[in-house]
């Protein structure tokens, strides 16, 4: 039975699926509660990493969920993910391992910053964005203030939100340089650490190091998720025509 007439959005889930990785089995109860609950209609794809090497393996999709389980089999079809959702409009969401990769894909592709690793896969690097939280934050819960105006503050209709973590790594040199390029860094936590970021000017990027896809018991999806999905929509009736 269809939920909505609004056409069925596209979504590529980009990540090594993995039964043991807790936001991969939320994944499932959070779609079917965003067609019950908000007639939005994902229809749902699995990338794994390697496939996500391909040329165009995301192409077409009317959104891209980059999800935890780091380190990915294929950093490199992690990071094509992310460059071809933002150099093309699609809408975008990374949590936990897609913040940090989105930041790093970023860096090396916006920035220039070629050199910046991820400290989980090249831990001997030289120049490292993502480095070990002096604080792992597994299993973490904390206050995340959202600045004004930003597309994070307007998702999530307030100015501060407790959210969950569980990760070990986050973002330390080059944020200056990320920002004079253009990426905002909407949300720090108490101690001003930076937690989400997004893009300007992009129709939805959006990138936390939280993980809204374990608030509650996955029968309510976060506003960050439903955010996403109703960007996927329309983008899918942008897309194909479709009316609403």
């Amino acid at each position: 039975m269809t939920h909505s007439s609004a056409p069925a959005a596209r979504i590529a889930l980009v990540g090594d699926r993995s039964p043991s990785v807790v936001s991969h089995t939320r994944v499932p109860l959070l779609l079917d509660a965003l067609a019950e609950r908000d007639r939005l209609v994902l229809d749902a794809y699995w990338i794994p990493s390697e496939d996500a090497e391909e040329e165009g393996a995301v192409s077409g999709f009317d959104a891209v969920w980059v999800l935890p389980g780091s380190p990915y089999r294929s950093e490199a079809g992690v990071l094509a993910a992310i460059r071809t959702a933002r150099e093309t409009g699609i809408p975008f969401l990374g949590t936990c391992g897609g913040f940090q990769h989105a930041l790093l894909e970023y860096a090396r592709n916006v920035c220039g910053l070629t050199r910046v690793a991820h400290a989980e896969t090249d831990p001997d690097a030289e120049d490292l964005l993502i480095e070990p939280l002096a604080c792992s934050l597994l299993g973490h819960e904390g206050v995340v203030t959202l600045e004004p105006g930003s597309l994070a503050q307007t998702v999530m209709g307030a100015e501060r939100t407790v959210e969950r973590y569980f990760c070990a790594y986050g973002p330390s040199r080059h944020l200056d340089s990320l920002r004079a390029h253009g990426l905002r860094f909407s949300g720090h936590d108490e101690d001003g650490h930076v937690r989400l970021a997004e893009l300007p000017g992009h129709p939805f990027f959006l990138a936390s190091l939280f993980q809204p896809e374990l608030s509650g018991d996955g029968s309510r999806p976060h506003p960050m998720v439903r955010a996403l999905a109703r960007a996927a929509v329309a983008h899918a009736v942008a897309d194909r025509g479709q009316p609403v």
